[in-house]
């Protein structure tokens, strides 16, 4: 359960709407669970259709329009990269963040071709008043398969709920990452050679397949 394939399907699934709420009413939950609810009910609509999700590239804009209001990837970003992003130029930095988000954008909407037949429940939860910070928790329930815990770390930021890292079975989004690029500067030497590499393989991901 600890690896990164399972951290990236992990913030998928729940914050792009793979997985329906199960018996929850939006009046019942809190703001910040309500944003999880909404996110999630926009892309389901979306994504049934079978002929939209055809186009990779279509889909992957759909998805980052609909999540990109809702998770602060300023935050992430320079989570991510811990003490990488304190020396980074402003233009590093704002090209890992644009590459980051489409990495984990273009990631999360090929899982949703692959998983569907999931659900989410929200285990009880306080908010805190005046709470600038909070930590959602879920379950997400998938046939004959035990729960796997998935917990969302928010912060309010312009008075909206923001997604700034995702935990499943205790392992982090952000340090997962984090462990990641630390790894990958020290092999290709710099971080701008790391941001390029990325870049590359974005393009790749979504150029169009050839028949």
């Amino acid at each position: 359960m600890k690896t990164k394939q399972v951290i990236v399907f992990g913030l998928f699934a729940v914050l792009l709407g793979l997985m329906p709420v199960t018996k929850v009413i939006a009046e019942e939950l809190l703001p910040p669970q309500q944003v999880i609810q909404s996110v999630s009910e926009q892309l389901k609509a979306r994504l049934k259709d079978k002929a939209f999700t055809q186009d990779f590239a279509q889909v992957t804009r759909f998805v980052n329009g609909v999540i990109d209001p809702h998770a602060d990837f300023d935050r992430i970003s320079a989570l991510v990269l811990g003490k990488l992003w304190k020396t980074a130029t402003a233009a590093e930095q704002d090209r890992f963040k644009r590459e980051f988000q489409l990495l984990l954008v273009r990631t999360y909407s090929r899982a949703f071709v692959e998983y569907q037949d999931w659900s989410i429940r929200f285990p009880p939860y306080t908010l805190e008043s005046g709470a600038a910070k909070t930590y959602v928790k879920t379950e997400v329930i998938q046939p004959r398969k035990q729960p796997v815990e998935v917990s969302y770390r928010m912060a309010l930021s312009n008075g909206q709920w923001k997604v700034y890292d995702i935990v499943i079975e205790g392992v982090s989004l952000v340090t997962n990452y984090r462990t990641t690029f630390s790894q990958d500067v020290k092999t290709k030497g710099s971080l701008s050679a790391v941001i390029d590499d990325l870049a590359k393989r974005n393009v790749e991901a979504l150029a169009p397949k050839k028949s």
